[in-house]
Formats: C-alpha cells, structure tokens, sequence
C-alpha cells in the first residue's frame, strides 16, 4: 500500500518529516501516560497489568493473617444461611477467645435484627472488643439506597481524597455503637474487574476507611495504618490499586464450622488478623479479579489487608516514577527511529521495533509492583504509530530515492545493462573490482575557436548537439558512460558487468559517432557552418572499475593504465588526419572490425612506441566527415 504523505508534510526537508513523524510518536505515549479526564486506563493496559501480576503473584503463605470462611461444607454440617446471631457471636468469641486473634473484621452485613440474645453478644464485642463491622457503601448513584443505619466514621465537610459514595447497606440500629466500622463496597471496573479499593469513602460530611484499613487501626498495633495499599499508589481519583502480591493459594483458609468446634489448628489463628466471610455462592458475591474470574469478595480485602501490612512493614516495592520512565522510552525509541529509518530497510527497522517493544515489556514487568499509574501501552502504541507511519514513509522515500538513482544510472548505463544489473541481483555491483575494459575518450577538436565567437546560449546548444552525437552511439552500443569532460566523453565497456566482446562494442561505438557527426556536419553546411571533428582514442585492458566516490559523493569510473593510453591516443589524434585513434589492446580484441595499421608513436609518459590503428573506411564516404 502507498503511503500518502500530506502535502504540507511532502513539502518539508525529509529529516524534518522524520522528526515530526518520532514527535507524533512520543507526544502519543505521553498522552497515553497522562491522558485527558476520562479516556485513561484503558482494556489493553489492564490486561497487559494483569498477566503480570498472574506472573508475580507468589505462593509463600501468608502468615499474618487467616480467613475463616462460611463455606458449604459449613452450612451443610450447621444449617443453611442465616445463622442465628447466637452462632456468630460464638464464631467470633471462639476466634478471640479459644484461638487469641489479635483481631476480626466481619465481611457479613446484618441490616436486620434476629435473635436478641446474639445481637447483644455481637454488639457488646463490636462496642468493646478488637471487632471491626463492615457496612456496604454505593457508588452508582442510580438508587437511593439507604439500608439499616449507617455507623462510625469521622466528620470530614469534604472528601479530600476519598471517594463520594452514594448510597449505603449498614447494620441494624443494635450495632450502630460498633467502635470500629469498615467499609466493604467495591468498585469495578469498566470491564467488571476488581482492581482498585476505594480506602477511604466519603459520605453525608463523614469519612469511612475500607475494611482492612479498619481492622488496622482496630489490632494492628501501635504503627499508623497506611493510607494506600503500597504506600501510596493512587490512581487520582480516590482509588488505590490492590497490588495482588499473594496467589489466593498462600491464604490459610478455614472453614467456620472447624472454629466452632475447635478442631481448626490453633497455630493458623493465634495472634493474626482474621477475616471472616463466605465463598458460599448462595451467600457471597463472587468478583472477578485480576488473579481468577471469580473470587470471593472476602479474599478481595485479604489482598487489601496483605498490601497494608507490607506497606507497614516496610516490604512493599519503592514507588518508581513509571510514567517518565515509559515516556522516556518511547522518546529514545523515536529517536533512534529518526537515526533508522533514514538508513535501514523496512525489514530491519520492524525488527527493531520488534525488538523495542519486547524490551519494554520486560521493563513494564518490572514496574508493574512499583507504579500504579503507567500505562504499559504507551510505549508500545508509539511503537505501532512507528511502524504504522514511519516505516512506510521511510520506504517510499527509499523507493523513490531508488528510482531517482535508477534513473540517473539510467543516464550513464545503457537499459539493457542496467536490466541486466537487476536481473544479477548483485549484492554490490558498483563495487570497485579489477575487470578487462574498453576505454572510448572523445573531444571536439578546436572547441575554443568554435565556441568564441557564439552567444553564450548557441555555444552551449552547439556543446549539447555535439555531446548527443557521442552519447547515443555510446548508450546504444551497451556502453557506461564514465564522465562528460565538457566538450567530450569518457565511457568504457566490460564494467559492471564483465561481456566478452568489450572491444567490438566500443568500435561499434565509434563507427556510429563517426556516421552521427558526417549527418551533424552536413545539417552544418547547410546552415554556412564550419564542420566540427570530433578525436576518438580507444584502447583496451586491465583496470579497476568501480564507485569511488567520497562519503558525501559517489561516482562510477575506471581507472587504470588502459584508460591513460586511450586519452594520450585521443590527444595524438590532433596531428594525425585519422578521426579514430585504436591501440594495440583493442587491436588484438577486435573480432567484427577491419583495421588499418598507421604507425606508432611514443606517447607520453610511455618508453616504448606504441603501435596505432584506425577503422579501416568501408565506403569512400567513411574515409572523410
């Protein structure tokens, strides 16, 4: 698919477009770190978070804390649901009596009186021993809802960092005089997940702490209870998030029924915090948490009460600033693209991506215990908006450089080479290498004078008509064009690609710019022009073809001992009344051409006499322009 660039963007300096392109990828992490009211925490960053904690979540028991459960097996052996006060009063009797808890919070809401004789037991331990009651708050505001009398609290005219509640299910008036209450109403949320407490709810001008944050204040000791469940990762809005440190296997869970009759062992109780709930479907409310779909509501607030012991303790992980460290990553990722993307392939810049983003969540996994607030995703949609955008802007720049040198290949080389160039598939074929050549040089003879007396626009047309005579024979006959020397030509046959009758094509050259210039010179008669000659050198043998151009610079040319005879036979072409100068290499390579044998000289910077040739004439027309 072609990418289409703006055509502002199309209009500015490529490193710039690369620039804004990596700008656009960083501010888009950002955003997703520190988005607008409402858009953040997002599915995919939650479910990234929860796959983590899955991993993390260790097995080692949780020794600090027991949960007693009213599971089925306890209501099979004791009756179903409700118990009478009565049985609950001694549940807990037996937790702080027989077995020495420090503590207990109930997770069971009584908004009804029952039995008299247990609602009074229960009220005198709510009132004036280490029990903590728990009261419902909601936070829908679509009811409402006003159950049983709302107990405990302390006044607060606002609710600072709290959450606003709407609505309550409270205990019965009996035990409105508990000294410790502790609120156990959740917060999914959007995906039905429990992942965050609300540790402090706000309502009616009081302030209620969540259960576990309760049971802390109540028994756990003369150290202040943490606000937060790892000291202090809030989400902004009153939420903490549970970190989930503990899989539900390191809970000692005990069925009711085995406190009641004392056959719990003691060493799972004595002196711990003790929750006391249901998993009983009939009687719980099963949540889904990021450890398990479905999870009693009572494991929920262990997991609470485990984050606020470790964060009282000093063992919760030191708060990392999360979001910077992800903005600053995607920021070097985006820069290093800037670096990239001007000078890889496409293939090679999606593996780095590839490979950037499997680094960051190797990170990300490291920091999901350390911040609450970073969005895993951020790095990893700006590496998508890279690869979405960058990668293919940067391809079809690429593509179109490709074309533009193609093109101007295409101006030196002949299209049949260059097909043949593509069809090699070479991995580098402009690579200097030694190769047998054919070296064609060509000058006008006497250009100053013919060019002095012209305007300046009629020299420069005269040059551009005299160098198409030599340039379409050259490329006609397979020829790469080495430089134009401002009223001449160098080109050479046998590079890049090596072909065996090198010196052939380079006479075959010849003999049509010899044809070309008697058409050029007799349009010039017409015309009441002087002719114009033209002087040919040509001579063949070894030397070094290649690009050697400079880092900012390239240029495809031969060098060799080959090519500095074929210029000195192109200057003695000046004395000499032969308009094509041959040497003794080509001499012996030519297999299609008639030569004529005219001499020798000794050229300059040679010892020796060299032996020259012309093309022997093939009609009295040939033999003068």
């Amino acid at each position: 698919m072609k990418f289409t660039a703006l055509p502002r963007l199309r209009a500015l300096p490529l490193t710039a477009v690369r620039a804004l392109i990596s700008l656009a990828a960083v501010l888009l992490a950002a955003w997703t770190q520190w988005p607008p009211a409402g858009l953040g925490w997002t599915s995919a960053d939650e479910w990234l978070r929860d796959q983590v904690l899955r991993q993390q979540a260790s097995a080692q028991p949780e020794l600090r804390l027991a949960v007693v459960d009213v599971d089925e097996g306890s209501l099979a052996a004791l009756g179903p649901w409700p118990w009478p006060r009565e049985r609950i009063a001694s549940l807990v009797e037996q937790l702080l009596g027989a077995y020495g808890a420090r503590g207990v919070a109930l997770d069971l809401v009584l908004p009804e009186p029952a039995d008299a004789a247990g609602d009074t037991r229960l009220a005198m331990l709510a009132r004036h021993g280490p029990l903590v009651l728990p009261q419902a708050f909601d936070f829908n505001g679509n009811l409402p809802l006003r159950v049983g009398q709302l107990a405990g609290g302390t006044p607060s005219p606002r609710p600072g960092d709290a959450v606003v509640a709407s609505g309550y299910v409270a205990n019965h008036a009996g035990l409105a005089r508990a000294a410790h209450i502790g609120n156990i109403g959740f917060i999914p949320d959007r995906d039905g997940v429990i992942r965050h407490l609300p540790m402090q709810t706000w309502f009616d001008g009081r302030r209620f702490p969540t259960l576990s944050l309760a049971l802390l204040d109540c028994c756990g000791g003369s150290a202040p209870a943490a606000s937060g469940p790892t000291g202090g990762l809030q989400r902004g809005d009153g939420l903490r998030r549970l970190p989930y440190s503990r899989s539900w296997e390191a809970y000692a869970v005990i069925p009711a029924r085995m406190v009641l009759d004392l056959s719990a062992p003691p060493g799972l109780l004595r002196d711990k915090l003790v929750l006391v709930g249901s998993s009983s479907l009939g009687l719980a409310d099963r949540v889904a948490t990021p450890l398990s779909p479905s999870t009693s509501g009572l494991l929920v607030h262990a997991a609470a009460l485990t984050a606020q012991l470790d964060a009282r303790a000093g063992l919760a992980p030191a708060p990392w600033p999360g979001r910077w460290i992800a903005l600053l990553f995607a920021a070097a990722t985006a820069a290093l693209s800037v670096h990239t993307l001007a000078r890889q392939s496409a293939l090679a810049n999606i593996a780095l991506l590839a490979a950037a983003s499997l680094l960051w969540l190797g990170l990300a996994y490291l920091m999901v215990p350390h911040d609450a607030l970073f969005a895993g995703s951020g790095p990893l949609l700006s590496n998508l908006f890279l690869l979405a955008v960058g990668v293919p802007f940067a391809w079809q720049v690429a593509q179109g450089q490709s074309r533009r040198l193609l093109d101007t290949l295409r101006q030196y080389v002949a299209d049949a080479v260059v097909d043949e160039l593509l069809r090699h598939n070479l991995a580098d074929p402009l690579k200097p290498s030694h190769c047998e050549v054919t070296t064609l040089i060509a000058d006008m003879q006497g250009y100053t004078g013919h060019v002095s007396a012209l305007p300046l626009e009629q020299a420069a047309e005269l040059t551009r008509s005299f160098l198409d005579c030599l340039t379409g024979p050259v490329l006609a006959a397979r020829g790469t064009l080495d430089k134009f020397t401002g009223d001449g030509l160098v080109a050479f046959w046998g590079a890049p690609l090596p072909v065996a009758d090198h010196a052939d094509q380079a006479l075959d050259a010849a003999a049509a710019i010899l044809a070309g210039m008697r058409e050029f010179n007799r349009k010039r008669a017409r015309q009441g022009l002087a002719p114009i000659r033209v002087r040919i050198g040509i001579e063949s043998g070894r030397a070094m073809a290649g690009d050697f151009g400079s880092a900012s610079r390239s240029i495809y040319t031969a060098v060799g001992d080959s090519v500095n005879v074929a210029s000195r036979l192109e200057t003695a072409a000046r004395d000499l009344p032969y308009d094509v100068i041959i040497g003794p290499g080509t001499a012996a390579l030519c297999r299609r051409h008639q030569l004529r044998h005219i001499g020798a000289t000794t050229l300059r910077g040679k010892e020796h006499p060299t032996t020259l040739y012309t093309l022997a004439p093939r009609s009295p027309q040939e033999g003068a322009l």
